[in-house]
């Protein structure tokens, strides 16, 4: 501010003036001494006037600034106590030294905050100020602050931000949310039905899923016989997600027989989107869980990520061929409209992929176009050796398996059509690269179908019901035009595919599997072959009682068998170990963990039933079937991949206690 006190009573430009003025005075003396006298009077006069108003405007500043200095120290002084925001001082030991009013209303028991630990406010603070943090969120009682720190000066600052969080919450909690609602056996239970039957079952269904919408707000519309269409926002979503939809539950209890009860499937899209991408995102949630067996809801959001909820039921087996049949058919039209077929199934192949393999081979020769079967001569499991080594000898079809590098070659000059079997996963096929060769491709499995999925498949047939994908593929020949008859060798491969994933029918075993089994016979399958192909050297058998030793029992009902550190062991071998845990008395879930030969720790899950080991694979980022699941973990030892499990059995285990309540 100006130094007012030191300041001339005339400024420079009036001395100026003056001065002036009084040089030309002088020369009116000179000339005319009685003018001069009268202009010296009235000269002094207009100096006086000039300085004593002067001063005065120059006291009148004084005192307007004066006030006004002392207003703005009063306004900063009410500002700094009275503004609707936090400033806390703290000191070395992150303790409250002052504070403005605002804070004190987040006081304990004293009268202020002064001396109080930050903790006392929020957990974070003290965190995240030694963690160089610039702004964080905290709540403290009602409110949600944007605390800025300043951790130099040692100070904060608490912007109320409770009423944009409010909105944010709420905008969030609107966001629209569609779910597609399917009957998952509608068709089934109500082919032999007669129409006072079907219709008693399509209004106690109705009722039901009526009362399940009311009850949560939900919009619910029925689009088909089989179908329903339900709308409501995250909010609703997030209350159903708590219950975990037992609207499943409640329709599984609701009526059908008790083998092949009415049971829902559930796809839901939500996320800050279009309605026409929440639709499709839901439509692909459906198809998600239908393809995993249905009997459960398949979230999906705008990033992708994918929650699921039911799975509790083993999938029901489809009595209808009619699906089959239309499969069948479009699959011949795509082989006669390529000008060769590739095969392949999945890394380390066994006799189920093996086995569905030759199958398709045959409907491709059976539709007069060329077929190759992908085979790695070094990803080959001891449990399909002597199938491979017979297949070496019938020098007609061993013409058909070609190495990786042939397949490529193959696939780059031609107008190709991809088929993959026995699995869908791209990281789990032969050769990946080989899907980027063609944009016709089709996938054949019947494993329930996880979040990875190989991209833009033309046709998929997936069907978790059946026991192997031999299963499904028999079911397609036989819709085939009748051409090129099975070989004995081809039969018996497919046949030893659904006696291997059925341990000889005995586990997923439905009666479409007898009819692809007699199929397959009538062509000329050996079964005695079938037992020469499965027989195993005793080396093998020594070394899976070797893991069955070391076999831990948990919770009373559960084994966990570890094998020896450092040795690898097959993929086939823990398997098989897995299944012999689950011939023994008590035992309903069996876990064998061993290490594999690419350094990674293999896990087999196998179940009865009651314990579902695919949620628990799918947990360590495997998959597999509710009875029958596995996975491959990178970077743990086989004792830290035993705890990594435990804790997730314990965790679910708990969780099924707690439902059950």
């Amino acid at each position: 501010m100006p130094d007012l006190e030191n300041r001339p009573a005339l400024s420079k430009h009036v001395w100026i003036i003056y001065i002036l003025t009084f040089i030309l005075l002088l020369c009116v003396w000179y000339y005319q001494w009685i003018v001069g006298l009268i202009m010296t009077v009235v000269f002094a006069a207009s100096f006086y006037y000039s300085i004593r108003t002067e001063r005065v405007l120059l006291d009148e500043a004084e005192e307007y600034i004066s006030t006004i200095s002392h207003r703005v120290k009063k306004v900063g002084s009410e500002a700094l106590l009275e503004m609707p925001f936090g400033i806390i001082l703290f000191n070395d030991n992150y303790q409250v030294e002052w504070s403005n009013p605002f804070m004190n209303q987040f006081k304990t028991s004293k009268d202020t905050i002064i001396g109080e630990s930050l903790n006392n406010l929020s957990e974070d603070l003290i965190p995240m100020i030694i963690d160089n943090r610039n702004e964080i969120w905290v709540e403290i009682g009602d409110y949600t602050f944007l605390c800025v720190i300043k951790k130099e000066e040692k100070l904060l600052y608490f912007l109320d931000r409770t009423e944009h969080q409010e909105l944010k919450e709420r905008y969030h909690n609107e966001q629209t949310v569609l779910a597609i609602i399917f009957l998952d056996n509608y068709e089934e239970i109500t082919q032999n039905m007669d129409d006072t039957a079907k219709s008693q079952l399509n209004s106690q269904v109705t009722a039901v899923l009526n009362n399940w919408s009311s009850r949560y707000g939900l919009y619910l519309k029925r689009t088909s016989q089989e179908r329903f269409l339900a709308v409501g926002n995250v909010e609703i979503l997030e209350e159903l997600e708590k219950v975990k939809f037992a609207i499943l539950d409640e329709v599984r209890e609701m009526g059908g027989s008790e083998s092949n009860p009415v049971t829902l499937s559930i796809g839901v899209g939500a996320g800050n989107m279009s309605l026409p991408e929440i639709g499709e995102i839901a439509q692909s949630s459906l198809d998600l869980a239908l393809g995993r067996g249905g009997d459960q809801v398949a979230i999906k959001d705008e990033n992708g990520k994918v929650r699921f909820y039911g799975g509790k039921t083993n999938p029901m087996e489809k009595r209808t061929r009619v699906r089959a049949r239309v499969i069948s058919h479009a699959l011949k039209e795509l082989v006669r409209a390529s000008e060769n077929v590739i095969i392949m199934g999945h890394k380390s192949p066994d006799m189920d992929a093996i086995g569905a393999a030759i199958g398709v081979l045959n409907i491709a020769k059976t539709n007069d176009v060329p077929g190759y079967i992908v085979f790695d001569e070094n990803d080959v499991e001891t449990g399909v050796s002597k199938l491979m080594d017979r297949i070496r000898e019938d020098e007609e079809l061993w013409e058909q398996f070609v190495s990786p590098e042939e397949a490529e070659d193959l696939m780059a000059d031609q107008q190709s059509l991809l088929i993959v079997v026995d699995t869908h996963k791209p990281n789990m096929v032969a050769v990946e690269s080989l899907l980027n060769y063609t944009d016709y491709k089709i996938v054949i499995d019947h494993h329930r179908r996880a979040e990875e999925f190989i991209d833009n498949p033309t046709l998929v047939y997936m069907e978790p019901y059946a026991s192997s994908t031999a299963e499904l593929v028999t079911e397609l020949l036989e819709y085939q035009p009748k051409g090129t008859k099975l070989k004995m060798l081809e039969a018996t491969a497919l046949l030893a595919g659904i006696i291997v994933d059925t341990k000889s029918f005995t586990l997923r075993t439905g009666s479409r599997t007898f009819d692809a089994a007699s199929y397959l016979r009538s062509q000329g399958a050996d079964t005695v072959l079938v037992q020469r192909l499965l027989k195993e050297d005793l080396d093998v058998f020594v070394q899976r009682s070797h893991i069955i030793e070391r076999t831990q029992i948990y919770n009373d009902h559960i084994a966990i068998a570890k094998a020896p550190s450092g040795k690898a062991y097959s993929p086939v071998l823990i398997a098989q170990a897995a299944d012999t845990l689950l011939t023994m008395e008590g035992i309903s879930a069996s876990f064998v963990i061993s290490e594999r030969s690419d350094g990674r720790v293999g896990i087999s899950a196998r179940s009865l039933g009651d314990v579902n080991v695919q949620v628990i694979m799918e947990k360590m980022n495997g998959g597999g079937h509710l009875t029958n699941a596995a996975t491959q973990i990178e970077g743990k030892t086989i004792d830290e991949a035993k705890e990594m499990l435990i804790e997730i059995i314990d965790e679910l285990e708990y969780k099924k206690g707690r439902d059950s309540e």
